[in-house]
């Protein structure tokens, strides 16, 4: 039922579940099972019930954004391209090879592309926020932290079925079965269908209600074997299938002058969310497959483990870019000035991600512990970009095309020590070595030649490397039997990247390595007898050569950069509450205030006529120093609470509950240059859940964004005041059992 804590029946990770009081939640943080208050590591941690109401009701992978103290989720495709930020570091390139500093990590295997970052949330154990580099460990592209994904393993967890109704034919079935097939054989399937009804609306066509629908299906069948008492296999299968429409850009969204939402009638009128008017195709489809296998042997003193991992993913998306309809040069637009049409489409026709990690740790036992091993990573990738002279064109106008091949491989250890008073010293460190070769052309453009694309563009090729060591150093002491200290200094890296979606350029961007070192120190205590927990932290870093993508502006092209130092400090407090059977209460505050240093960073500003907070580099030139800017994305106060209250009903086994989360973030801006209309200032989002249940029996109404706050979470700026916006209220109902 909390917020930032897994407590549920089929999380197994909360000891004594019902004794008074909250319990111990056990992490893997140091990939190991450890006390959450033991670990000198900033974690969030979200499982449970509160898991399962957040990604319910159709909801994707963004539904967790703001669930835990610094982190934020958005996305300009949608369901299928999460873009994910800690403590302000994040990467709002929309290109389908962006880098970002932030790792998904799933079942020990990190999805690097972010096609594959926004696989569907279901039967999982556990969800660990990890904040802070985690390069010693977790590796490469991890300098703000991870996102750690747990499934529920053969031999664990309940078997369930629950199905819900909501608003827009909403449709959330989700299930998984499992048990014993012989004594050294295991099983688990679970299933997640996700459907939604078009439900905006757009004015321009016959048809009523056109778009933000889809159909979608992710699957996951794992096999335990265990011949032996010391050696183990797990073998496991995912697949996923989505079937929509892209993302719904809304033209002219933004007042002038303000970053009030307007409606289709433009300054004064309404916006309305299930409402839009726009010309052009839209749709989106995605298929994705892993195979892995995880084995483990028991040395006694120590254990050997192997993770395999292949993934692979296609994906085709196109969208109406000017959110519009009509331009400049046509008899009609709207809504408001619409300068040109845009429309484009973007494919993956393959991507393939081989992982592959052997590592050896100590079994627990003794005061030294220690943990080492090398990894492996192979990412092919090939995207096509195609841009269309008319809305409703077949046929490209111009086509241009990516062809990626990265390779990296790490030797990694960590060793920690506990003395006879309690403090634990540990440290770790981690040799990277990486390596991308990328090429880019655009062999079709037809385009007329007053538009400045100057026509096709012949193959141009680069090559990237580096080689990085990353470090940790942690402490925590035990100020009394309830309170920790603990401190932890660390180094992280973002490995270089490479950008060339020429459809709209000539010229590949590159950008060099980032490295961040991060300092932290904060308390976890146990407090009022075992009734609450309080967990406090504060953090200051610098990064040096933050990678940073200029998008959009004037000329619509993807730029990488490298700014000279990026600051960042801030806190996080996580809250829980136990004061007596039936109450309980969560809640999660952050700060995070992050500033670019960089007398020479300039961007361009909006192509659209936006309002530029910044100092012009010379009149006239739309050219803007971003030097002293906070991150894009990156708000300065983030909150989140939820509580839950239960009574038994006398005379059955059952009880009615209420359940209720919240989350906040406060002013965010969505571009490296400030303006006022490419801004939001503030959204609260809130949940409620009302239920009956028995020990095998959940029938609950539910209801998600129960405020309708209506907010704006992205924008486009190269051709007018674009806006996205946040996902509606929805509200329904749900039946589970479990068995």
């Amino acid at each position: 039922m909390l917020a930032t804590s897994p407590v549920a029946a089929q999380d197994s990770d909360v000891t004594a579940e019902d004794e008074a009081g909250v319990g111990t939640i056990i992490v893997t943080a140091n990939r190991r099972e450890e006390n959450l208050q033991e670990v000198p590591v900033s974690v969030g941690t979200l499982g449970g019930e509160a898991l399962q109401v957040a990604s319910g009701a159709g909801a994707d992978i963004r539904a967790l954004s703001g669930r835990v103290p610094s982190l934020n989720i958005e996305s300009s495709f949608g369901r299928t391209f999460p873009r994910f930020y800690i403590r302000g570091l994040g990467n709002t390139d929309f290109d389908l090879n962006a880098s970002q500093p932030v790792s998904l990590v799933y079942d020990d295997v990190v999805l690097e592309n972010p096609v594959l970052k926004g696989f569907p949330v279901f039967d999982l154990d556990r969800v660990e926020v990890l904040r802070g580099p985690q390069g010693t460990l977790f590796g490469r592209n991890t300098p703000a932290g991870i996102v750690k994904f747990d499934t529920v393993k053969p031999g664990r967890g309940e078997n369930y079925v629950r199905a819900s109704y909501a608003r827009f034919n909403t449709i959330n079935l989700e299930g998984a079965v499992g048990g014993d097939l012989s004594d050294v054989a295991s099983v688990r399937l679970s299933g997640l269908y996700q459907s939604r009804s078009d439900y905006v609306d757009n004015l321009d066509t016959a048809q009523k209600d056109d778009l933000e629908g889809f159909d979608e299906i992710a699957l996951r069948a794992q096999i335990q074997l265990e011949p032996t008492d010391d050696f183990s296999l797990r073998l496991i299968g995912q697949y996923r299938d989505l079937d929509g429409t892209a993302r719904v850009f809304r033209a002219n969204a933004f007042a002038t002058g303000s970053n009030d939402l307007i409606g289709l009638d433009g300054p004064g009128s309404k916006f309305e969310r299930n409402e839009t008017r726009a010309d052009g195709i839209n749709f989106q489809d995605l298929k994705s497959y892993n195979l892995g296998a995880v084995w483990e042997y028991d040395l006694g003193a120590a254990t050997i483990t192997s993770v395999t991992s292949y993934w692979n993913a296609e994906l085709e998306s196109r969208g109406d870019i000017d959110g519009g309809f009509g331009n400049a040069f046509a008899p009609e637009m709207g809504p408001g000035f619409i300068p040109f049409s845009a429309q484009s489409q973007d494919n993956v026709p393959s991507l393939d991600q081989y992982t592959q990690e052997i590592r050896i740790a100590s079994n627990d036992g003794g005061p030294l512990g220690y943990q080492a091993g090398f990894f492996y990573f192979n990412e092919k990738l090939n995207i096509e970009s195609f841009d269309f002279g008319t809305p409703t064109d077949l046929t490209p106008a111009a086509v241009a095309r990516q062809r990626q091949e990265s390779e990296a491989w790490a030797l990694f250890a960590s060793l920690f020590y506990q003395f006879d008073n309690g403090l634990r010293i540990q440290g770790g460190i981690r040799y990277n070595d990486d390596k991308r070769d990328f090429a880019a052309d655009r062999p079709v453009d037809s385009r007329p030649g007053f538009l400045g694309f100057g026509g096709p563009v012949p193959t141009q090729r680069t090559s990237v490397d580096d080689e990085v060591i990353t470090w940790d150093l942690a402490a925590t002491v035990p100020a009394s039997d309830d309170v920790n200290v603990y401190a932890r200094v660390a180094r992280g890296y973002r490995a270089p990247s490479v950008q060339g979606r020429l459809a709209f350029g000539r010229e590949l961007s590159v950008a060099d390595s980032e490295t961040t070192m991060s300092y932290e120190a904060g308390l976890k205590t146990i407090l009022a007898d075992g009734m609450v927990r309080l967990n406090l932290g504060g953090f200051y870093y610098t990064t040096e050569d933050l990678q940073l993508t200029a998008v959009g502006g004037t000329n619509n092209f993807t730029t990488l950069l490298n700014a000279d130092e990026v600051e960042g400090y801030g806190f996080e407090a996580e809250l829980q509450a136990r004061p007596m059977e039936g109450i309980e209460f969560a809640g999660g505050l952050s700060y995070n205030d992050t500033q670019i240093n960089d007398p020479n960073a300039f961007v361009a500003g909006c192509g659209a006529p936006c309002t530029v907070l910044d100092p012009e580099r010379t009149a006239g030139s739309n050219i803007y120093s971003i030097d002293g800017n906070t991150l894009p994305q990156a708000p300065k106060w983030t909150a989140n609470w939820s509580l839950g209250l239960t009574e038994d009903i006398p005379g059955t086994n059952g009880e009615i509950y209420l359940f209720t989360d919240w989350a906040y973030r406060s002013k965010v801006q969505f571009f490296l240059y400030e303006s006022v209309e490419f801004s939001d200032d503030s959204m609260l989002e809130g949940g409620l859940r009302i239920g009956y249940r028995t020990d095998r029996y959940d029938f609950a109404f539910f209801g998600r964004n129960i405020t309708n706050d209506v907010s704006a979470v992205s924008g486009i700026d190269f051709n007018n005041l674009t806006a996205m916006v946040n996902e509606p209220r929805i509200w329904g109902a749900e039946v589970g059992i479990t068995f």
